[in-house]
C-alpha cells in the first residue's frame, strides 16, 4: 500500500450534502462539524471562506477547497457581507436533521449571483492521519479537472433517482473526491510535497516504502529493502534519504510507532499484542522504542488517552 492511501485509510465522508438548492446574495454559511476535513466544491457562482484566525480564500465556480482543522469557518458570497445584512445559514454533514440548506427551496435569499456548492466533512477515527494533516495549509484550493465532474455528474442522477442507498453513493463518492483533490494538489507541490508522496513514485525509494508500509511488522534491514528495489543498500540508504530526509530504518520506526500509537487506542489489545504487530518480539525494547519518540511510555499514553476521552 502507498503512503497516502495508508494516511487515508479511516477517512470517511459523512452525510456529505450534495443539492441543488441555490444560494442567492446575500447570504453566509457557517460550517458547524468540526471536522478534521472538510471539502468544499463550488458548482455555480462563488464565494469567499473565512476562516476562524481571520484569512479570507476566494473560491469560485470550478474549485473545490480541503480545509483542515477543527475550527468552525464560514463562507459568505463575498467577504464584506458579514458586515451588512444576509441571510445565516449552518450546515452540518454529521448531523443533516440541523442542516439548514439540504431542505431549502431551490432558490433562496436576494436577487444577487446564485451560487451552488457541495459539501463534505470526513471523519477520522484512528490517529495515523496526523501525519497527513501536517503536510496540509489549513486550507488548500484546486481547479477541479474531469475526474471531479463525473462525480458530481453521478450525484445529481443518483439524488434524483432517490434510490435506497444514495447517502452511502454520495459519501464513497466524495471520498474519491477528496482522493483526486489531494493527488492534484500534491502533485502541483513538486519538490515541496512531502517525501512519503514524492518518494513513492521514486525507482529506488519507492518500492522500500511500499515494502514498509504494506508488511511494517516483518524484521526489515536496509539490505532487506534494497532487494525489494533492486537496488544496493549503500544506493537506497542514499536515495532513501535525500528524499524522506531520514535513513530507511529511521523512517520505519516512526512508522511503526504511529500505527503503535493508533493500535493502544483499541483497550483489547496488550502491549504486547501491540509491540508484535508493529514488528518488535520483545515488549521492552517496543516500550523503550515508543517511550524515546513519543515521551511516554505506552502504558502512559493509553491512559492519558483514556483520560482525555473521560474528560471530552
Amino acid at each position: 500500500m502507498d503512503p497516502l492511501s495508508e494516511l487515508l485509510n479511516g477517512i470517511r465522508a459523512e452525510g456529505a450534502i450534495f443539492s441543488d438548492a441555490l444560494l442567492k446574495a446575500p447570504w453566509v454559511v457557517g460550517f458547524d462539524d468540526r471536522a478534521p476535513l472538510t471539502m468544499v466544491t463550488v458548482a455555480r457562482g462563488g464565494g469567499v471562506l473565512l476562516l476562524a484566525d481571520g484569512t479570507e480564500v476566494p473560491l469560485r465556480a470550478g474549485q473545490t477547497a480541503v480545509v483542515r482543522g477543527s475550527e468552525q469557518f464560514r463562507m459568505a458570497d463575498e467577504a464584506a457581507s458579514v458586515e451588512r445584512p444576509h441571510l445565516d445559514y449552518w450546515l452540518t454533514c454529521f448531523d443533516p436533521e440541523e442542516c439548514g440548506i439540504v431542505d431549502l427551496p431551490v432558490s433562496v435569499g436576494g436577487a444577487g449571483e446564485a451560487t451552488a456548492m457541495f459539501v463534505g466533512a470526513y471523519r477520522a477515527p484512528g490517529r495515523r492521519h496526523e501525519r497527513l494533516l501536517r503536510a496540509l495549509p489549513t486550507v488548500l484550493v484546486v481547479d477541479d479537472d474531469s475526474e471531479v465532474c463525473p462525480m458530481l455528474e453521478a450525484c445529481m442522477r443518483d439524488l434524483a433517482a432517490r434510490k435506497p442507498g444514495t447517502q452511502a453513493f454520495i459519501d464513497r463518492l466524495f471520498d474519491w473526491g477528496l482522493v483526486c483533490t489531494l493527488r492534484t494538489w500534491f502533485d502541483r507541490q513538486e519538490d515541496r510535497a512531502p517525501g512519503w508522496y514524492r518518494g513513492f513514485t521514486d525507482p529506488v525509494a519507492g518500492p522500500a516504502l511500499e515494502a514498509i508500509h504494506t508488511r511494517p511488522a516483518q524484521p526489515w534491514t536496509v539490505a532487506g529493502l534494497a532487494g525489494e528495489a533492486g537496488v544496493s543498500r549503500a544506493l537506497l540508504a542514499k536515495r532513501f534519504n535525500e528524499i524522506m530526509g531520514e535513513p530507511p530504518l529511521a523512517y520505519l520506526t516512526e512508522w511503526r510507532m504511529e500505527l503503535a500509537e493508533e493500535l493502544l487506542a483499541d483497550p483489547d489489545r496488550t502491549v504486547a499484542q501491540v509491540a508484535r504487530t508493529v514488528g518488535y518480539a520483545d515488549q521492552f525494547g517496543f516500550s523503550n522504542a515508543f517511550k524515546r519518540r513519543k515521551g511516554k511510555s505506552p502504558t502512559e499514553f493509553r491512559n492519558a488517552q483514556r483520560h482525555a476521552a473521560t474528560v471530552a
